[in-house]
């Protein structure tokens, strides 16, 4: 991890709100996010090696409910997006795969994913997916 990232408490950036926590629609600009999440989403963007987060819908297709960070504009976030769901319903698929016929399935809580330019950390929770890209060489 970058050292601009490990003054992070152990992963509460990626703590996302209780399914229950989310209070439905409460504005044109998605659900109510409560504000201790608020605050997070905060301190994470503030790391000069982030470069932007994306809070997700878990329904097909995904849908961006936030996003921070002009990586994320447009086409190209809708793009990340349309990714990042892809890679979550991959890895819960191959998980699946693994458990057979087990009643005991495993479930993704938190991936990391390594590129040669960025990493990317994802946050999966019943209803939403917390993307977040940085620069790991910052």
């Amino acid at each position: 991890m970058s050292a601009s990232l490990k003054s992070l408490p152990s992963n509460p950036a990626f703590t996302l709100p209780q399914s229950n926590d989310v209070q439905g629609t409460t504005s044109a600009s998605g659900p109510h996010i409560p504000a201790e999440f608020e605050q997070t989403l905060t301190l994470l963007t503030s790391h000069r090696s982030v470069l932007g987060y994306l809070l997700l819908s878990r329904s097909q297709p995904v849908s961006i409910i936030r996003h921070s960070g002009v990586v994320f504009e447009g086409e190209q976030g809708r793009k990340y997006a349309h990714a990042v769901g892809r890679i979550v319903e991959t890895v819960q698929a191959g998980l699946e795969e693994v458990a057979g016929e087990s009643t005991d399935t495993d479930e993704i809580r938190f991936m990391r994913i390594r590129t040669k330019r960025h990493e990317i950390m994802i946050s999966p929770d019943e209803r939403f997916l917390l993307a977040v890209l940085h620069d790991p060489t910052s």
